[in-house]
């Protein structure tokens, strides 16, 4: 589906976009006309949950991060790096055993279990989930550290492909990785490479890189770092490819009134509920000159100390999850204030690594009983700082990332002109007990349509994730279908995060 361009208010010269039965979220402008009153766009932030996982085998060491996380039938599973930092007074020793990809499982999401492989031996046991290592790739020290590993939703993938990693060349031995590797897998477990040199070249691949096939636009996308500019800014790149093979369409990443800031792992994927919408949560890196008063004032500050007398961004550095969408995978709208912030303060918190948000969200069932399901999202903290790391959940509602908002006062929305398919209009939202929301159905010029006038909607209030709206106890809008209309949304104390028509 190609998107048509957006028309003005009376502007009838021009194609209004057709949204199909695509569901429409608020992320960006891309369908919004207008807002006024005290209307306005809100994000969201996750909420913490318990600790889902602790990464204290031996083998795990002492980081683990580059979390992927899917779901595969009734089966979620997970893959994640884990070393071992062992910080002295003056230095970091990284050598204690190499580099390692992990494997866990869970039916739920929430409950996870790391099952016994027996692929690898660590000192003298194959007794542990170790799913790659460094030598099993051919590759050197951080290779395997820096998979991102994914189920390929292409629909012609072979069969011995339908799991794809990539994962970066350290080859040869000592060197700085030039490109990143493909791998393919039957089962999940064992794998294999697809090519025996680098598919994607031109970057520095000393972080999570990732590719995964858009199912929207029907084609693989990789996004990778790479290092912009005389001040080395860590940035993304992308390309694209029919086959996970050959990729071409290189360009680094744009955005809409963004400054320039370090981004670590871009954790970057269409959104599953909106496929037409590809979302990231890049890290945020962030080196803050070192005061004692400032930083004795966080959490563990003596091996903060410590840390830093080996290398002082080891220290210095602070890292958290940003927000940010694109409707054609270059130019992204992001949010400049932090997606998931390091939050309240205690141990293991408020340093380098904290807050790498995993790739990338699951849906999973609500605590609440009776309550629609949630995304939940995966960061590790206690990074480098004890003796295991630990890994949190935090839940946000569906398609809850950001929202137009309402206060009290009142506020109206309207959207630019679309054609849609469907016989019922279903929104997400939340609203106050003394909140509401009314809808109205315009024609191209903005003029309300008979039948669907604001005066005879039924009003809207609740909080849920689908609610079919009606006028005078009709839902039937398929004569509009095909039809250049708009939507006039009239909102008091109350939240509206996506619609679509079904």
């Amino acid at each position: 589906m190609d998107t048509k361009k957006e028309m003005a208010v009376g502007d009838t010269t021009r194609s209004p976009f057709d949204i199909a039965g695509y569901r429409q979220l608020f992320v960006d402008d891309f369908l919004i006309e207008n807002l006024s009153g005290e209307a306005r766009k809100k994000m969201h932030h996750p909420v913490p949950k318990e600790i889902v996982m602790e990464h204290g085998a031996p083998w795990e060491g002492s980081y683990c991060n580059n979390h992927s996380i899917f779901k595969d039938g009734d089966l979620y599973r997970m893959y994640y790096a884990g070393v071992h930092y062992n910080v002295q007074q003056g230095k970091v020793i990284d050598d204690e055993h190499g580099f390692y990809l992990c494997y866990a499982e869970s039916e739920d999401g929430i409950h996870w279990r790391k099952p016994n492989l027996g692929l690898y031996e660590f000192r003298g046991s194959k007794n542990n989930n170790i799913i790659m290592t460094e030598d099993s790739i051919g590759a050197v020290k951080a290779a395997a550290s820096s998979a991102a590993v994914f189920i390929d939703e292409k629909p012609d993938a072979a069969p011995d492909a339908k799991y794809k990693a990539i994962i970066s060349d350290y080859t040869p031995a000592g060197g700085v990785p030039q490109g990143v590797l493909a791998f393919k897998s039957r089962d999940a477990v064992h794998w294999v490479p697809m090519h025996n040199k680098p598919v994607v070249s031109g970057g520095s691949f000393d972080s999570q890189n990732l590719g995964f096939w858009d199912v929207y636009k029907k084609q693989y996308h990789a996004y990778w770092r790479y290092m912009a500019g005389e001040k080395h800014i860590r940035s993304i790149r992308t390309a694209s490819s029919p086959d996970f093979i050959h990729w071409s369409n290189i360009a680094d990443l744009k955005y809409i009134s963004s400054p320039e800031e370090h981004l670590y792992n871009n954790v970057i994927k269409t959104y599953y509920r909106a496929p037409q919408i590809i979302m990231g949560f890049p890290i945020r890196y962030v080196e803050r000159e070192w005061s004692d008063a400032a930083m004795d004032a966080l959490p563990e500050p003596e091996h903060r100390k410590l840390r830093s007398s080996s290398v002082k961004r080891f220290g210095e550095a602070l890292t958290e999850g940003l927000f940010m969408t694109s409707r054609d995978g270059v130019l992204f709208n992001r949010w400049n204030e932090a997606f998931l912030r390091p939050g309240i303060e205690r141990p293991g918190t408020w340093n380098y690594g904290h807050q790498f948000i995993g790739w990338t969200m699951v849906e999973t069932k609500s605590d609440l009983p009776g309550a629609p399901n949630e995304l939940s999202f995966y960061a590790p903290e206690s990074c480098w700082t004890d003796s295991s790391t630990l890994l949190r959940r935090y839940t946000l509602r569906l398609d809850g990332f950001v929202s137009v908002n309402a206060s009290m006062n009142g506020g109206t929305m309207v959207t630019k002109a679309f054609t849609f398919k469907g016989t019922a209009l279903h929104l997400n939202f939340s609203a106050a007990a003394a909140g509401s929301i009314l809808i109205e159905i315009q024609d191209i010029e903005g003029n309300p349509i008979p039948g669907f006038r604001l005066e005879e909607c039924d009003e809207v209030f609740g909080d849920t994730v689908e609610r079919r709206i009606s006028w005078k106890n009709n839902y039937n809008v398929s004569s509009l279908q095909g039809l250049p209309v708009r939507l006039k949304f009239v909102m008091k104390d109350a939240d509206l995060y996506s619609f679509i028509f079904k």
